[in-house]
């Protein structure tokens, strides 16, 4: 039972846990059992698809998942019954006797991508320091109406949240509310209403992306808050505004060494390129 416990059976390639206890095997059943390094009982850490989350990277410390468009990145108290990473997670840890899992930062319910979850309070404590210092290199995919020009270049604002219509919105910058927001874009891929670009945050300001966008004439497809005149400006049907957290990079919170994470284009963004490929 402790080796179900610590993770450490496995049946068909895939993790047993304690309900699994009583299952009666059939023929062509494969079990493996992960045996302790020499003087070492910490686990190898795992990626892919486990219990349903996709995980990127595994240890000690940190989970970092591929999060789907769609699924909430926490619990939201308006929204108790919604998906979220973090209730995945905390199902899946309690299994093995942990209670509690971190977050370190957050992405919108529609954007898909990397995010970051500790395993230790005092881990989390690190990497959120890291990011209040603007340490993480953090890079998004997005597809925009219109082409930015120049090709490159950097969005600069100031914004103030909406409490009441949970919105940013742009405000003075003598605004004592106002927070900046700054961020590097570049076009990658241009078509024929639209541009594929890659942005990489300087600051991490709710909906910080999506905002800037739509501040420049650029909003992204698929943008159901951040948008401007009539549905005819907008006639590329998506199902969500068009979002990915495509590249991370921290630092790890026990030694300090660099981690660069990579998560992949998911499947409704890459048949959007695609039917804007051969539109063009």
């Amino acid at each position: 039972m402790s080796a179900l416990e610590r993770g450490k059976i496995y049946l068909n390639d895939v993790e047993a846990s304690i309900a699994d206890a009583g299952r009666q095997l059939v023929v062509g059943d494969v079990i493996r059992v992960w045996l302790d390094r020499p003087g070492s009982s910490k686990r190898h850490p795992r990626t892919g698809l486990v219990d349903g989350v996709d995980i990127v990277h595994e240890d000690d410390e940190l989970v970092v998942v591929n999060k789907p468009a769609g699924t909430l990145t926490v619990p939201l108290e308006r929204r108790p019954d919604a998906l979220s990473v973090l209730g995945q997670l905390e199902d899946r840890f309690r299994s093995h006797g942990r209670q509690r899992v971190f977050p370190v930062h957050r992405i919108d319910q529609n954007t898909s991508g990397l995010v970051v979850f500790t395993k230790h309070v005092a881990s989390q404590r690190v990497l959120k320091e890291q990011f209040k210092r603007r340490d993480p290199t953090r890079v998004y995919w997005a597809i925009v109406y219109g082409t930015p020009s120049p090709a490159e270049g950097t969005w600069r604002d100031v914004l103030v949240w909406d409490e009441k219509a949970l919105i940013q919105k742009q405000t003075h910058p003598r605004d004592p509310r106002g927070q900046e927001a700054l961020s590097r874009y570049t076009v990658l891929e241009g078509f024929e209403q639209a541009s594929l670009i890659e942005v990489t945050l300087h600051t991490g300001r709710r909906n910080q992306i999506r905002i800037q966008a739509r501040l420049r004439g650029h909003t992204l497809v698929g943008e159901d808050r951040y948008i401007y005149g009539p549905d005819s400006l907008r006639p590329i049907e998506f199902g969500r505004q068009a979002l990915h957290a495509r590249r991370l990079s921290i630092r790890h919170p026990i030694d300090g060494r660099v981690l660069d994470f990579e998560a992949p284009l998911p499947t409704d963004f890459l048949e959007l390129l695609t039917r804007l490929r051969r539109r063009t």
